[in-house]
């Protein structure tokens, strides 16, 4: 719901789509190659990601080439507000605790599902030499989501703000996105859009994959169509609902994945040093792995 959300919204700001229309139109694209199981997912995001990263990584570097006067100001307005004495004293008032916390986590949690326990389901079907290896690899993500990426909209955001206080006054969320790519000048607010379609719909896909193996272990091989058939529903419903809805029901399905997750990474925490130990520090992460792999009877 909060991927098809930020395309129509995007999509609407725009071009002046209805999110009816784009609700329709993306639905019907993700029904296409969610039917078509988590190979037809595969092919289409390897496609999808490196599109996504290059329009909208090359978009950030133009405008912060763009905005070169102001980089460097505006690294430092991040590390000063983040540091100052301000900042320090309200991390002791209680309510202030809890909102950045509360929008921290949250965030953090979309930013690269780290905690969640979703990720690692896509790893699982992943063809690696050992588990190790493999969750080396799904580390990367974490850093490019969150240290790249993340980072350059931060810098992109502050500067243009910097640059221009008064025309990006008031605004928040994807209208700052917006208004901060109109630094390139024509294609700027189309450079961002594609960039936010491919991000947000290879999400879709994704998640869809991750749900229906959850549901699959939890109701069986005969369910798995009908999963289908309403996750593609509930992508439309969330491109027509209102943002500050979608959110709120985001964070809280976020946070029931979260809390168990935590608490079975607590439990495992044995097993993983001893995965680390063998495979990691003792030189053998080209090993193959001849541990028998765990199955679950299914239905």
């Amino acid at each position: 719901m909060t991927q098809g959300n930020s395309i129509s919204g995007m999509v609407k700001d725009t071009f002046g789509v209805s999110p009816i229309i784009t609700g329709l139109i993306l639905m019907v694209l993700t029904g296409v190659v969610v039917i078509g199981g988590v190979k037809s997912i595969a092919t289409v995001c390897e496609r999808l990601v490196p599109l996504m990263a290059f329009f909208y990584i090359i978009g950030c570097i133009v405008i912060i080439c763009i905005n070169h006067s102001y980089v460097v100001p505006a690294i430092g307005e991040i590390f000063a507000s983040a540091f100052s004495p301000q900042a320090a004293r309200g991390g002791f008032v209680g309510s202030t605790i809890i909102l950045a916390c509360r929008y921290g986590i949250a965030r953090g949690l979309f930013s690269n599902e780290s905690g969640l326990g979703s990720a690692p389901i896509a790893a699982a079907a992943a063809q690696t030499r050992n588990p190790v290896r493999q969750a080396l690899v799904g580390m990367t993500g974490t850093f490019w989501d969150t240290v790249i990426v993340c980072a350059l909209t931060g810098i992109v955001l502050v500067s243009s703000i910097i640059k221009d206080p008064t025309g990006l006054a008031g605004l928040s969320g994807g209208n700052l996105t917006s208004a901060a790519f109109n630094a390139i000048p024509g294609i700027g607010p189309i450079v961002l859009t594609i960039g936010l379609i491919t991000f947000a719909w290879s999400t879709i896909l994704g998640w869809s994959y991750y749900g229906e193996r959850a549901w699959e272990y939890l109701a069986g091989k005969k369910a798995v169509l009908p999963f289908r058939v309403l996750w593609v529903f509930v992508v439309f419903v969330g491109c027509a609902s209102a943002l500050d809805l979608v959110w709120n029901i985001a964070d809280t399905l976020n946070a029931c994945m979260a809390f168990p997750n935590l608490v079975s990474l607590l439990l495992l925490s044995g097993v993983i040093v001893s995965e680390t130990r063998k495979y990691l520090w003792e030189g053998n992460l080209d090993e193959t792995s001849n541990d028998p792999i765990p199955q679950v009877d299914k239905k």
